[in-house]
């Protein structure tokens, strides 16, 4: 259940307030992340997307998604109360290779992770998720629904991804904030069973 302050600009947290969790939302270049927590953030979330150029267009590759216009150059940061004892603060990540520095001091003190998944280029989450493992942080794995695109079964996703039995696999619209909720929800209670 997701519970939503009474209007914008109430920014401050509950008074009942007793576990801050830091979650990463991570996942390669143009995979939803920056929508995934627009969607979800309770507080207008803060965004550092700067329009891309065609001096990037080497780095930034738009292969599968040419209509791409902006990339965050820094992070993305929202949100989200779970309960009235569980609030979440959501990081996004950058999702190009040059920035795996942020990766590194975001990283620290982050409770878990949302691996964002593109299902029509599964082949570059392989570098997040190899992050992900690198520093520790336990995940979960959201395929994220992007128009036009077939969904695939769950056993063929985690063949694909070399997922473990454990490792939660779920399925969410970016766009929409109950399946995107669900996916969080995924995570937490994957991080509540490893700590029991």
């Amino acid at each position: 259940m997701v519970s939503r302050p009474v209007s914008a600009d109430a920014v401050h947290l509950g008074e009942n307030v007793r576990i801050a969790a830091k979650i990463l939302i991570v996942g390669h270049f143009a995979v939803g992340k920056t929508t995934f927590i627009g969607t979800l953030s309770e507080i207008p979330p803060l965004r550092t997307e700067e329009r891309m150029t065609q001096a990037g267009a080497h780095v930034d590759r738009l292969n599968g998604v040419p209509d791409k216009t902006t990339t965050t150059v820094a992070m993305d940061f929202g949100r989200l109360t779970l309960s009235e004892r569980l609030v979440l603060y959501l990081f996004g990540t950058p999702g190009q290779e040059r920035f795996v520095q942020v990766w590194e001091d975001m990283s620290r003190g982050a409770l878990g992770a949302l691996v964002l998944v593109d299902p029509q280029r599964l082949k570059e989450s392989f570098a997040v998720m190899d992050l992900v493992e690198t520093y520790g942080i336990p995940y979960a794995i959201a395929v994220n629904h992007f128009d036009g695109t077939p969904p695939r079964p769950e056993a063929e996703l985690r063949e694909a991804l070399d997922l473990l039995p454990e490792t939660p696999l779920t399925t969410c619209d970016a766009r929409d904030g109950s399946s995107s909720a669900q996916a969080l929800v995924a995570l937490v209670r994957y991080l509540q069973s490893r700590t029991r």
